[in-house]
C-alpha cells in the first residue's frame, strides 16, 4: 500500500492572492504583533512510486512498520532573550545584550486600513521637541511593542530599531538604518542630549550589528552609561547602556534629529535638559534666575528642578551619592549633593543643611 508523506510549503511573503492581501490590511495593526500568516498555507500529498513488492522488502530490511515516524529536527541552542532565528543568534556576545536586530527596508507609513499612507510631495520634517521625543519613545515602552519585521503598530509604524526611531521622530516614513541618518546631523558624544540617537550602520551587510537607540541622558557625571531606549525583541525596552553599547562600541555614532526643536524657556525637559542656565528656564524667586524656591525641594517633592539641580551637582563634581542618575524625586542623595556644595563653600552648621537656598542656587549654577 503506499504510504502518503505531507510537506508543508508556505508561499512568498509578498503574495498578492486575496487571502493575502486581507491579511496585509488586518495584522500589520495586531496589538499582539504577530508577523503576517498566510491564510492559504496549504499541504501537498507526495505519493511515494515504490512498487508494494519494494515497500514489503524495505519494511523487512528495515524492520520498521510502515508508518515508521521522522527524527526530529535538531535545533542549536541560541542566546536566551534572542530568537534562534535572529541574525545575532551566533554573535560572540558575553553580556547576552545585544539584541537580534534585523530590519525592514525604508517603507511608508501604513494607515488604518492597512494600505500605505505616503507622506504628501514635498513634506517638510516635522519640528518636535526633545520632551515630545522622550514621552513618544515611552509610549511603546509602556505598552511593550513587540518587535517584528513585518507588523507595524497601530500609530503606522514599522516594530524594528528604526521604526521606533521614526516614531519617537514623528517622521512621515519609516526610515532604516541606512536612512537614518539623512534625516539628521553628526554630533559628538559631548553634545548628545535626550532624544538624540546613537546609529551604527553596517553598510557592507546592514543585518549583521545594524541597530540604533534614542539616548535618554547620562546616568552619572562620568559619561560612561546612559538611559537607552530601543527597539530589540522581545520588545521596546529602557534601560542603562554602557556608552557607546553592549558590543560594536566604537562603531555607534551619534546624531541628532535636523527637526529637533530645543528647550523652550519655561518648558522643562522631562528626560532631563538639566544643563541648561537657570536663566534659560524657570521662574525667579528671591531674585536668583532659574531659582524655584525651597519648596521644590521638600521630602516627597517630584519635579524637573529637583533633576536640574542633581545634574548640575554632577557637572560641579558633588555627584557622589547618586548610585543611578538624578531624577525628579527628591531624595537624600540630592540633599547629600548639595550639602558636600554648601560645605565647600565653607558654610557650616544650619547654612549647610542640604537644601538649596537662593545662594546655594546661584552659586551652583553659576
Amino acid at each position: 500500500m503506499e504510504t502518503p508523506v505531507f510537506e508543508e510549503i508556505d508561499p512568498a511573503i509578498d503574495c498578492e492572492c486575496p487571502g493575502c492581501r486581507h491579511w496585509r490590511r488586518v495584522l500589520p495593526h495586531s496589538p499582539a504583533g504577530r508577523a503576517l500568516a498566510h491564510p492559504a498555507a496549504y499541504r501537498t500529498l507526495v505519493v511515494a512510486t515504490a512498487t508494494a513488492a519494494a515497500s514489503a522488502t524495505a519494511v523487512s530490511a528495515l524492520g520498521a512498520g510502515p508508518a515508521a515516524a521522522l527524527p526530529a529536527a535538531a535545533h542549536a541552542p541560541h542566546r536566551p532573550g534572542v530568537p534562534p532565528d535572529s541574525a545575532f543568534a551566533d554573535s560572540a556576545d558575553p553580556t547576552g545584550d545585544e539584541p537580534g536586530t534585523p530590519q525592514g527596508p525604508r517603507a511608508p507609513l501604513y494607515g488604518a486600513t492597512g494600505r500605505p499612507a505616503a507622506p504628501p510631495a514635498g513634506a517638510e520634517l516635522a519640528g518636535i521637541t526633545r520632551t515630545e521625543i522622550i514621552d513618544r519613545a515611552k509610549t511603546w515602552v509602556a505598552a511593550k511593542v513587540p518587535y517584528s519585521l513585518t507588523a507595524y503598530w497601530s500609530d503606522g509604524y514599522r516594530q524594528d530599531c528604526s521604526g521606533f526611531v521614526s516614531m519617537a521622530w514623528k517622521l512621515p516614513a519609516n526610515e532604516w538604518t541606512g536612512s537614518l541618518g539623512t534625516v539628521a546631523d553628526r554630533i559628538t558624544k559631548e553634545e548628545l542630549r535626550p532624544g538624540d540617537i546613537l546609529l551604527f550602520h553596517n553598510a557592507s551587510d546592514p543585518e549583521k550589528g545594524s541597530h540604533v537607540v534614542i539616548f535618554g541622558g547620562w546616568t552619572d557625571g562620568t559619561r560612561t552609561a546612559y538611559t537607552a531606549y530601543e527597539q530589540t525583541p522581545p520588545h521596546t525596552r529602557k534601560l542603562d547602556t554602557p556608552y557607546a553599547y553592549w558590543s560594536n562600541s566604537a562603531k555607534y555614532l551619534p546624531y541628532r534629529y535636523k527637526g529637533v526643536a530645543e528647550t523652550k524657556a519655561g518648558e522643562a525637559s522631562a528626560a532631563g535638559g538639566g544643563d541648561a542656565p537657570p536663566a534659560a528656564a524657570g521662574p525667579a524667586s528671591h531674585g536668583v534666575a532659574g531659582y524655584p524656591g525651597r519648596g521644590m525641594f521638600r521630602p516627597g517633592a517630584d519635579n524637573v528642578y529637583v533633576t536640574r539641580l542633581g545634574r548640575q551637582l554632577v557637572k560641579k563634581g558633588f555627584g557622589a551619592h547618586y548610585t543611578t542618575g538624578p531624577g525628579p524625586r527628591w531624595g537624600e542623595a540630592d540633599r547629600l549633593g548639595v550639602q558636600a556644595f554648601q560645605r565647600a563653600q565653607g558654610w557650616r552648621g544650619g547654612a549647610a543643611d542640604g537644601l538649596p537656598g537662593p545662594e546655594t542656587w546661584r552659586r551652583l549654577f553659576s
